[in-house]
């Protein structure tokens, strides 16, 4: 039986309606941005596997560092106990964090760092003797599947079963030149007469709502606002953390930082699963007490994996290193390049780039073609190159490491996706 029947038997897969899309792809082996199935057919991965594996699949310098440690400290308990590669993954961090970034707090994923974050801003204002419990969030954002991160998103094709058991959020429109002071009012409204607690954003792009983008100052009125009526800002960098914007962090586009921060994805490189949620000392200063009560009473049994932690030094060591960095400003220049050549095509309505990030949005109405992201997938697939249309959002977001000849293939494969669709 085959690796594909086999997994049918008993797996379920995650975003998979199993009834329309039953077969998996078996994927037996990755190297650099080359994933190889089980038939021996490789595939260009453009999106860097959801944007983890930003220095290659299996780089032998992280998966070095993860085994140096492995025979030393594979797991121990972070509540009362501490150790190496966590010490050392903090101060490393410190030294690229907006300086603002004092304090940090290890859980699993994105969802759950999100998770944290939700949770440090209630109990910040609660231990303060205050009562606010709205969160505002931006209409269209994404911030994960579990239920805090759920509640702040919105995005309803995840969320409709559960829109009744959410915390009480309000959701304001994204800014841009033509709304911002309908959104300044609109949002000076909430802050000064609901009990808002807390802003949540994610900087710059918005991911799952194809790679939507907006301005750094427009973002940064928002977030003075929020200051100035003492409402904790949260960016979910989640996404745009570590390199993918140009700059090491998108909060470092913005004059007015946040005051909590959400980690994950290319955090460890794509090795382990681990995420983090830094805070300003203000924040962490409301929990220091001698009240037990007033402690932060959340933890993850995985929290601060040693191997995950050493995983993620390793990849903050690269991201600094002169190659990646070049390797950075090389793929920011390829896509500017291409998108000079499909910009005016006319099957193509708008495209945008932020740092490696491109985008194109397709001069196609959907209901004419049918299910047009699936069509768009199995092209690329057939071409070699992984890549996951968001409706009619086609999206880059490759490994830093990738060669200029794959990065070529990538956008011939979307050039002909403009041909025959």
């Amino acid at each position: 039986m085959s690796l594909q029947e086999r997994d049918k038997k008993h797996l379920w897969h995650p975003l998979t309606q199993h009834k329309i899309h039953p077969n998996h792809l078996p994927i037996v082996s990755a190297k650099g941005c080359i994933l190889t199935d089980d038939k021996g057919n490789e595939y260009i991965d453009a999106i860097a596997s959801w944007y983890t594996c930003m220095y290659g699949h299996c780089n032998e310098f992280i998966t070095s560092k993860v085994k140096e440690g492995l025979d030393t400290l594979d797991q121990v308990v972070f509540s009362g106990y501490t150790h190496k590669p966590a010490i050392e993954l903090s101060e490393a961090l410190m030294d690229i964090l907006p300086k603002n970034q004092q304090k940090i707090f290890f859980s699993d994923n994105g969802s759950t760092s999100v998770d944290v974050a939700i949770k440090m801003a209630l109990q910040y204002h609660f231990n303060q003797g205050e009562k606010r419990g709205k969160i505002v969030a931006l209409e269209g954002g994404f911030h994960g599947d579990t239920f805090g991160a759920m509640s702040v998103s919105g995005l309803s094709v995840y969320n409709g079963p559960f829109e009744d058991f959410f915390i009480d959020v309000a959701r304001i429109p994204i800014p841009n030149k033509d709304n911002i002071q309908v959104v300044i009012d609109q949002f000076e409204t909430l802050v000064k007469n609901e009990n808002v607690a807390a802003f949540i954003f994610e900087p710059l792009v918005q991911g799952a709502s194809a790679m939507y983008m907006y301005d750094a100052h427009l973002l940064d009125e928002l977030i003075a606002i929020a200051h100035e009526n003492g409402v904790v800002t949260i960016a979910d960098e989640v996404m745009t953390g570590f390199g993918k914007t140009g700059k090491n962090f998108a909060s470092e586009h913005l004059n007015n930082k946040p005051e909590i921060i959400c980690l994950s994805k290319s955090l460890t490189g794509g090795i382990a699963p681990m995420a983090l949620t830094t805070c300003s000392q203000k924040i962490y200063d409301a929990f220091y007490a001698d009240e037990i009560g007033k402690g932060f009473f959340h933890g993850h049994t995985y929290s601060a994996n040693p191997l995950a932690c050493n995983a993620a030094l390793a990849s903050m060591k690269l991201l600094q290193t002169e190659e990646m960095q070049e390797n950075i400003q090389r793929v920011i220049q390829s896509h500017k390049e291409f998108n000079t050549k499909v910009k005016d095509h006319p099957k193509v309505k708008s495209t945008r780039q932020l740092g490696i990030i491109f985008a194109l949005d397709l001069n196609i109405e959907m209901e004419r073609y049918g299910n047009l992201r699936d069509k768009l997938f199995q092209h690329f697939m057939r071409t070699g190159v992984f890549l996951r249309p968001l409706g009619n959002t086609i999206y880059i977001l490759a490994p830093f490491t990738i060669s200029k000849s794959e990065l070529q293939k990538v956008y011939k494969s979307i050039e002909q996706a403009l041909e025959i669709v």
